[in-house]
């Protein structure tokens, strides 16, 4: 069954680690973020509002719908003055209009069914000439396969079922050029992205990360017994006892309100 993500059960499953640097130079690079006011929509466990915040911004709102997330979240900021949480979703922030320079939704609008309100609701909080930030997985980029680095492959080569899944939740580029368009916002830039999801000592760590579903809402789909076989048979496929990095492909588009 998917994720519940109000479950006290799983509100540091999102909190559990850490930004890589990279991240943080490949969006630095289109946008500047020393002095900004950001907003994190869909902050999960406040990971990336945890790198915005330590990377110059002003000041960094994480948001979400759910409160399980907030708490974990706000469990893995602690102690950073310039971050702040909020409890709402894309499509009704409850915000003020105009408040931040900088919008990211990362992770998040393959959980949106309308675009056009969600993109309409970022511009509202945007500043004139402020920057909108996306991040999600393309139909192509999904459709991947696995490798000793892309894991997630692995995952859909041995349960097609899930890859139908994922595609029938995922919005194409076009899709996403198109509702940016129509609700006004300019595309500055699109790019495909390999982020470091994590790395990993030997297969046995991530393993349990994996038998944890630590992160990865998609496996909740999965039986525990489903759930081992996946990862008897990525096991197969990676050498034994040696440092795995893991990475994961995505889009990224950046437009100006």
């Amino acid at each position: 069954m998917p994720i519940d993500f109000h479950d006290q059960n799983n509100q540091s499953t999102y909190a559990s680690r850490e930004a890589e640097a990279s991240w943080i130079s490949t969006i630095g690079r289109y946008v500047p973020l020393q002095g900004k006011r950001v907003l994190d929509i869909g902050c999960g466990g406040g990971i990336y509002t945890k790198a915005l915040a330590l990377s110059g911004a002003a000041q960094v709102t994480g948001m979400d719908f759910s409160a399980e997330m907030l708490k974990g979240a706000a469990e893995n900021c602690r102690d950073i003055p310039n971050i702040s949480f909020a409890r709402g979703n894309a499509l009704d922030t409850g915000l003020k209009d105009g408040q931040f320079d900088i919008v990211l939704e990362r992770a998040l609008i393959h959980h949106i069914r309308d675009l056009g309100a969600c993109f309409r609701e970022a511009q509202r909080v945007l500043k004139p000439g402020g920057t909108f930030i996306i991040q999600d997985r393309t139909p192509e980029d999904c459709s991947l396969a696995g490798s000793p680095t892309h894991i997630r492959g692995y995952f859909f080569e041995k349960y097609p079922k899930l890859l139908e899944q994922e595609i029938q939740r995922r919005y194409s580029g076009s899709e996403v050029i198109d509702a940016l368009r129509q609700t006004g916002f300019v595309l500055n830039a699109e790019f495909s992205y390999w982020e470091t999801r994590k790395s990993y000592r030997d297969f046995e760590q991530l393993g349990l990360d994996l038998l944890n579903r630590t992160g990865r809402s998609l496996l909740f789909e999965l039986t525990d017994d489903e759930l081992s076989e996946l990862v008897n048979f990525i096991g197969q496929h990676l050498a034994s006892g040696q440092p795995i990095q893991e990475q994961d492909r995505w889009t990224v588009w950046i437009a100006e309100k």
